[in-house]
């Protein structure tokens, strides 16, 4: 591989899934300031809202993911509008 094409801080990053918790290993440039232990080594960590393990179209499944109230938010605009 060609000396000096990645970055300096190109590293080894777990990346967690807070929707249902599933992690995976790469490499990235991510800036974090968590570590987590994963597979017995400590890795820096960078958390996802959503993932390809549990977006619905990965998945199949219909699921409502609400990390900020934006889903009552809609519901309560919709509900004055169906009135």
């Amino acid at each position: 591989m060609k000396q000096g094409l990645h970055p300096e801080n190109y590293r080894p990053v777990v990346f967690k899934d807070m929707s249902n918790g599933d992690m995976f290993l790469s490499r990235s440039t991510a800036k974090t300031t968590e570590t987590i232990e994963f597979e017995g080594e400590t890795y820096p960590l960078f958390k996802l809202e959503i993932s390809n393990t549990s977006h619905p179209f990965y998945t199949g499944k219909s699921k409502l993911v609400d990390t900020a109230g934006r889903v009552d938010k809609f519901m309560s605009r919709y509900a004055r509008m169906k009135k």
